[in-house]
């Protein structure tokens, strides 16, 4: 819960400092407010999903100064400091970030509801740089569902942004 500084209730605030896609921010937040809903219901980023709210689905994962994590399982006060990205933050001004783009030419998506997390692991899986075949990269993404079972064509959108990015 995001509380405007000097509005009521603001005395039950902690006060941090989130660079969030590349955009400083200064907010109060309550201190039992997940990194999830500070995005969504406070932020309007509504890209990262809520999904399980347990850290068993993959959902809502979102980069923390680059590494990947599942923010329903994260207080945003712990966060005080770091850069966060999520799946708005993840396109180039020139157009699509590459996984984006290969998840559209491999159809690597269904309902769709699983992208946001699905692409926010992938970014952050390839540059822990340990995935470097279809069975390591199927491995690495483990902890992302995606119900609609696009399991195959989202490793191929991955392996395809691998090889490209080794071959440049």
């Amino acid at each position: 819960m995001l509380i405007e500084s000097g509005a009521p209730g603001a005395a039950n605030t902690i006060a941090i400092s989130l660079t969030i896609n590349g955009q400083a921010r200064t907010l109060d937040v309550a201190p039992w407010t997940t990194l999830l809903d500070l995005l969504r219901e406070d932020l309007d980023l509504t890209g990262t999903k809520k999904g399980c709210d347990h850290g068993q689905c993959g959902a809502c994962t979102v980069l923390v100064d680059g590494v990947r994590i599942n923010s329903c399982l994260a207080l945003a006060v712990m966060k005080d400091g770091a850069s966060i990205t999520t799946v708005e933050g993840l396109a180039e001004s020139a157009g699509l970030h590459p996984l984006q783009a290969a998840f559209v030419e491999h159809d690597a998506f269904q309902c769709g509801y699983c992208t946001p997390g699905q692409l926010c692991s992938a970014v952050g899986m390839m540059a822990e740089g340990h995935a470097h075949s279809r069975e390591e990269i199927r491995e690495a993404m483990s902890g992302n569902i995606c119900r609609c079972g696009a399991y195959t064509n989202i490793v191929d959108a991955i392996e395809d942004v691998m090889q490209a990015g080794a071959a440049k």
